[in-house]
């Protein structure tokens, strides 16, 4: 088969084309070069990205601009703006008062359809790019004169398919499927025009797929408003009441569907409002994050930027250098760093995290040139930038998820993947790899927590340094991060996750970092939404943990290790340390500390163990994946095709099987 493919604001575009909603020249021309090379080898056609040149001489400066769609996609010139704003309190969650309705499914018949996305998903499977520089008018399926809203999502990471006005301030939405694929209905933003402020209106999206959502724990829709952005710099926030997830009546042949109701008032008349699931973070904002850095006269010289590779439409995945200029010899030894983010497009989020660390480690404290001047980063801030732009929830173009590919070979179908993965190895051939972090947003729990890795005779005492440092970050932010919600088995299901590879690869510390779309129950941030600041945050906070963990108070670290020691290994395999967070998070403001209280229980005791016991099985661990690195065992992680047979990777169903109102 064929492979598939408060604060001062600042300025963000999402857009298409170049950014500005316009093709420069250079990037017309490209748009005429072919970007996938095609190649029929019996009756498949498979697409296959051009190999990457002359990459780590190549400068990013000027080609940032370009941004490739896939070929079928319709792209609206609009030139999509928003600014960041932070509340100047913590928006609250919702809070049920049991008397929401459950406005049942209707089909198209049963209204007017007044907004259908383009027939994306008409084709099987991706096959070429190309910079889009088409201006479609919007879709104005009403008469003139009328009060009814305008829709739009064919902007760079938009997602919305079809609307059926149900009445004069009802509508009916369906988001569109990640492309290729029948699946993944999670993330939505759009714009809505020609709004009458002071109206009832309610909203009804009817093809959600999960049965548990972070909507029935209080999450509220974002809303943006320009006239509000324009006139008090007020920017995204969130809205709705009579809020409710439900299991509605659209299910058929055997699949189940879920609607997300709400009710609001639009601000403004006339205004141009936006609705997200998350905040929004384009691949056009990171590469406006980028070229600030590389025009920055300090930043530039310890951030070098190169081109890692380039995704299956041809959009470039960049790989962050962060380190100072070594003053001696001694600079080599320094250990490295790797952060990865975005492999789902629509876990925002996680971009708003690898911001903060950004912000944090190019920043000019002393506490960011200590961890500059003792680690060389490594970050790829943005892996999946195809789905990103496209608007997808989860995969790729090739329908495929990601995050399930760090065993495979084929890198002509999972570039940013392999090549991520051979850039990691090829660093542990040169320097001692410390921690490992891909960074992701959690959709059905609250909270920041992470998941690292243990075999089940390390989980007891003395061996406990794979939760050393997540036990750092909760005491770093107690009201955002929750300990107990992190869990360190390996489960089967997980194997082909970047986490897993990569400890099987030899690095102790591997992690991926949740970060919910909801907010906290903890403390102070009990029951309220994380803002782009919060998220920000995180990433700080990881910064400042490491220093901790590595850099800063060495003997305080060791005393966190000597203590861990102590644990009577029943207890860390117990419920404490070890719940599964997707039956229980806490709850508690101190439940963080729940660890730390027992361990301060047994400080009084002496003990033999010390610090220095477990740097030296972390320095063992380094080194013996670096001896057995090429043997047969670290190859038995990877899936290496046969060189002989051809390679047919299975395609998920097509929006064909769809049901047919939603299509239609």
């Amino acid at each position: 088969m064929p492979c598939p493919a408060a604060r001062g604001p600042r300025r963000r575009r999402a857009a298409g084309g170049d950014g500005t909603g316009r093709a420069s020249p250079s990037g017309r021309k490209a748009a005429q070069a072919k970007q996938i090379l095609l190649s029929s080898d019996s009756k498949a056609v498979v697409p296959h990205p051009q190999e990457p040149q002359n990459l780590d001489d190549s400068s990013p400066a000027g080609q940032f601009s370009l941004v490739y769609w896939p070929h079928q996609c319709e792209v609206i010139s609009d030139r999509i703006e928003h600014i960041d704003w932070i509340p100047t309190t913590p928006e609250p969650l919702y809070t049920p008062t049991g008397l929401e309705m459950m406005p049942p499914y209707r089909t198209p018949d049963k209204g007017t359809v007044i907004y259908l996305g383009e027939e994306a998903n008409k084709n099987s499977c991706f096959m070429y790019s190309q910079v889009r520089d088409l201006c479609p008018l919007k879709q104005l399926l009403h008469q003139e004169g009328d009060n009814t809203l305008i829709f739009e999502a064919r902007f760079e990471s938009g997602n919305l398919q079809k609307v059926v006005k149900v009445n004069e301030f009802e509508y009916q939405l369906t988001l569109r499927t990640d492309l290729y694929t029948s699946r993944h209905t999670q993330w939505y933003y759009f714009q809505v025009s020609n709004t009458q402020a002071g109206m009832p209106y309610r909203f009804t999206i009817v093809n959600f797929t999960k049965r548990n959502s972070l909507y029935k724990c209080g999450l509220r829709p974002l809303l943006y408003s320009e006239a509000d952005a324009k006139k008090h710099k007020v920017g995204w926030r969130r809205t709705g009441n009579e809020i409710k997830y439900y299991k509605n009546n659209a299910g058929q042949g055997g699949r189940q569907y879920f609607s997300l109701t709400w009710t609001f008032q639009f601000p403004h008349d006339r205004d141009t409002c936006y609705f997200a699931y998350c905040y929004p973070y384009t691949y056009s904002n990171l590469q406006e994050y980028l070229v600030a850095i590389s025009k920055d006269p300090v930043k530039s010289k310890f951030c070098k930027i190169h081109a890692l590779c380039h995704s299956l439409a041809g959009n470039i995945v960049y790989v962050l250098t962060i380190t100072d200029p070594p003053k001696s010899v001694k600079g080599t030894k320094r250990k490295a760093v790797i952060l990865t983010a975005r492999v789902h497009p629509g876990e925002t989020n996680s971009s708003w995290i690898m911001k903060g660390f950004l912000d944090y480690i190019l920043g000019d404290s002393g506490k960011a040139q200590l961890l500059r001047d003792n680690f060389v980063f490594k970050v790829v801030p943005m892996l999946n930038p195809d789905g990103v732009i496209v608007g997808n929830h989860r995969c790729s173009l090739t329908g495929q998820d990601l995050n399930r590919k760090y065993r495979s070979n084929v890198k002509k179908c999972y570039p940013s993947i392999w090549y991520t993965r051979n850039m990691i190895k090829r660093v542990m051939g040169e320097r001692d790899v410390f921690l490992y972090c891909d960074i992701h947003g959690h959709n059905r729990k609250q909270n920041v927590f992470m998941y690292g890795c243990e075999r089940k005779q390390q989980a007891k005492a003395p061996y406990v340094h794979p939760r050393v440092f997540p036990l750092l970050l909760s005491k770093s932010c107690p009201d955002k991060f929750s300990f107990p919600d992190c869990h360190f088995r390996v489960r089967k299901s997980k194997e082909g996750t970047g986490r897993v590879v990569m400890w099987k690869m030899g690095i102790n510390n591997s992690y991926t970092l949740e970060a919910s779309i909801c907010g906290s129950k903890l403390g102070c941030r009990r029951s309220t939404h994380f803002d782009m600041k919060d998220l920000e945050s995180i990433g700080q906070h990881f910064c400042d943990a490491l220093l901790s963990y590595c850099v800063r108070n060495k003997e305080e670290h060791e005393k966190v290790v000597q203590q861990q020691a102590r644990v009577n290994s029943k207890v860390l395999n117990s419920n404490v340390l070890d719940w599964d967070s997707s039956s229980r998070t806490s709850d508690s403001p101190d439940s963080c500390d729940v660890v730390a209280h027992r361990l301060k229980l047994g400080t009084k005791e002496k003990t033999k163990t010390s610090g220095e016991y477990f740097h030296s099985i972390a320095k063992d661990r380094s080194n013996e994946s670096k001896n057995t690195q090429g043997t047969e065992t670290q190859h038995k992680i990877f899936q290496v095709p046969d060189p002989v047979k051809k390679v047919k990777l299975p395609i998920t169903a097509s929006a064909k099987q769809v049901g047919e109102d939603f299509r239609s």
